[in-house]
């Protein structure tokens, strides 16, 4: 039995009219901001300019989205794209997420500060993806999406291209995509064989009673799993986050989970509301492989990545309760969709935060992430090992802070879904969690420091704003979540 009481779509659809217009107008700001770049790189203009450009591209496109919120959800380009309403708001985290990552790299790079310029554009490349994503209502036009958004990313990932462990990162990321990749294409196949469509409206409307669209729709979310470091694929998010620019990590932590969720959710309707204990099994399974991989790690960095692969089980059990009993409903998806919203521009800020504060603490070349290099860090850099603190406590779910309010609404979903035990054991996992970021806080703050040798922090102005607006938000989420609420009825 499928959702069929849900209604994600609106029945109003704009095909390339003036609609259609201001669907795509945050993506032609962002490809104008992209080739503005390019020439700016030909002319040989300085870095500042291309700040400037960069900064100029995110906020006119944040603009449009922000004019767009209160607007109702329609589709555009004959109904393969959504725009409006609760898109608008995964655009704006997308939007966030780029930035943040941006700020971060800034003196990040030594030997490829000449390349910073098709950097930079790689950046907005990807984060044209994930809006691509999350508005796409047709399967071609999502893959056309996660190719813009991955291409970028392989070469991102591989960008210190001196250091072998940033090649073998680049391309482990590479090939592994390339078969999530083929995975998605083949049951797009195989569920166009069955219906004669890719459109997810009409895929709801055509049903999906058949085991070759049954098949189809497993590959898709195999596909999809991999994207988001579920398990059983989530193998090369530890090695793949530890290898590449922390920067870039920022952004496949954040931004490309967000993008893939987003889709997931709208796309919930594929699975049959029998497939909610499966997933649910495979949310509590990556979530505490997760945690279970993160408690034996001595790399700061490796742990957060593991930590990572927890989040992507704590969000996808907010698609279980959608299956079992909490359906997403409206045009903005309801409760779920509002409990993933939520978690995800939580973990954006939060893990943008504690990414791009280990970013600060690499030397140039050498890292100097391991655990015990952490200790007596709060003497040496008292503000730094506040935020870090800050922001590993939100990983944690601790209240005040927008870790805890996102854990709150995804477990809500379940206990109104009549999933109580799925809840519980989902909680007692994420205090599990706990248990490493302590790890990281005890020795910042209990340990003394072996040596007094820190690596100087040169790159200050836009990473520190960077770190102060993550930290705010962190807080402003957890004390006034009603900002984001507010959006969903």
């Amino acid at each position: 039995m499928f959702l069929a009481n849900a209604t994600v779509f609106p029945p109003t659809t704009d095909a390339f009219g003036a609609g259609a217009l201001g669907a795509g107008a945050p993506l032609i700001v962002l490809a104008c901001g992209i080739l503005a770049l390019l020439v700016a790189d030909m002319f040989t203009l300085g870095a500042r300019t291309r700040g400037a450009i960069f900064l100029a591209t995110l906020g006119g496109a944040a603009s449009l989205l922000q004019a767009s919120l209160e607007l109702p959800s329609t589709l555009a380009f004959s109904g393969t794209f959504a725009s409006g309403g609760v898109n608008s708001l995964w655009g704006l985290i997308f939007l966030a997420s780029t930035g943040l990552a941006w700020a971060f790299g800034r003196g990040y790079y030594k030997r490829e500060r000449a390349f910073l310029a098709e950097h930079d554009c790689l950046l907005l490349t990807a984060c044209l993806g994930m809006l691509v994503m999350a508005g796409a209502r047709d399967l071609i036009v999502f893959f056309i999406g996660l190719e813009t958004l991955s291409v970028p990313l392989y070469i991102l990932a591989a960008f210190r291209r001196a250091r072998s462990d940033a090649v073998e990162a680049g391309l482990k990321y590479f090939i592994l995509g390339a078969f999530a990749a083929a995975l998605f294409l083949y049951g797009s196949a195989l569920l166009y064989g069955a219906t004669g469509t890719l459109s997810l409206p009409e895929l709801r409307a055509a049903g999906l009673g058949t085991p070759l669209a049954a098949a189809g729709v497993a590959l898709i979310a195999a596909s999809l799993f991999f994207k988001t470091s579920v398990f059983p694929f989530h193998l090369w998010a530890p090695d793949v986050y530890q290898g590449s620019p922390t920067p870039v990590t920022i952004l496949m932590a954040t931004g490309t989970k967000a993008a893939a969720f987003a889709f997931l959710l709208h796309a919930a309707f594929l699975l049959p509301a029998a497939a909610a204990g499966v997933v649910a099994v495979t949310a509590l399974v990556t979530m505490a492989l997760g945690n279970l991989g993160a408690l034996v790690q001595t790399n700061v960095k490796r742990m957060l990545a593991y930590s990572g692969v927890a989040h992507a089980g704590t969000v996808l059990l907010a698609l279980a309760g959608a299956l079992r009993g909490d359906p997403l409903q409206g045009a903005d998806g309801g409760a779920p969709m509002q409990a993933v919203l939520f978690y995800m521009a939580a973990y954006a800020v939060t893990g943008a935060g504690a990414f791009g504060l280990l970013s600060l603490l690499e030397g140039d070349g050498d890292e100097r992430l391991e655990l015990s290099s952490m200790a007596g860090l709060a003497d040496k850099r008292p503000f730094l090992a506040a935020g870090l603190s800050l922001f590993l406590l939100s990983l944690g779910g601790i209240p005040a802070t927008g870790g805890f309010l996102g854990k709150y609404l995804v477990f809500a979903v379940l206990v109104r879904a009549d999933m109580l035990a799925v809840a519980v054991v989902g909680v007692l996992l994420s205090v599990v969690a706990l248990a490493y970021y302590l790890r990281i806080i005890v020795a910042m703050y209990m340990r003394p420091r072996p040596d007094d040798l820190l690596p100087p922090i040169t790159r200050r102005a836009p990473a520190a704003i960077a770190a102060v607006l993550c930290a705010a938000g962190v807080i402003y989420l957890g004390c006034f979540p009603r900002v984001l609420l507010d959006f969903f009825p």
